[in-house]
């Protein structure tokens, strides 16, 4: 079997078993899925800020993030994030829910392996290049600001 004969049959194999949905349909789920996060952070927002009102925004940013992210490791752990990420797309992991569902999920994989070599070690396996990243970027930024600033 010659080369190009190989690589139709390859791309008709893919073309057989990607998923069919459009692209407007996988638009709209991401949208209402983002939507309904950003929705469930405002509603804890209220309920805090009615039970603390002197609370500065700031501070309820951090409490916010912080149920997020707790609900987020909890969905993680049951198995249910995954049913919603395959729903939602890009409107579960653009959020912060995403962040905290790669270093979960990460840990879940790897927690048979021990505490130190399991989950200490790969618990970053996925995020740990998005910190690095976006730490070594930011620096970079921040020299040129700076060099910028000088003039």
């Amino acid at each position: 079997m010659n080369r190009n004969a190989r690589n139709q049959n390859y791309i008709a194999y893919v073309e057989k078993k990607s998923p069919k949905a459009g692209w407007f349909e996988a638009l709209f789920h991401a949208f209402i899925t983002g939507a309904a996060v950003c929705c469930l952070g405002q509603m804890f927002s209220d309920i805090i800020k009615a039970f603390f009102p002197m609370m500065d925004l700031l501070t309820l940013g951090g409490w916010i993030n912080i149920i997020v992210i707790a609900l987020t490791i909890i969905l993680t752990g049951l198995g249910l994030f995954d049913r919603l990420a395959k729903y939602g797309g890009a409107g579960t992991f653009i959020p912060i829910s995403g962040f905290a569902n790669s270093i979960a999920s990460c840990a879940i994989e790897y927690k048979k392996e021990g505490l130190v070599f399991g989950i200490g070690s790969k618990m970053f396996f996925v995020a740990g290049p998005v910190l690095v990243n976006g730490v070594a970027y930011s620096l970079v930024v921040g020299i040129i600001y700076f060099i910028i600033g000088l003039f």
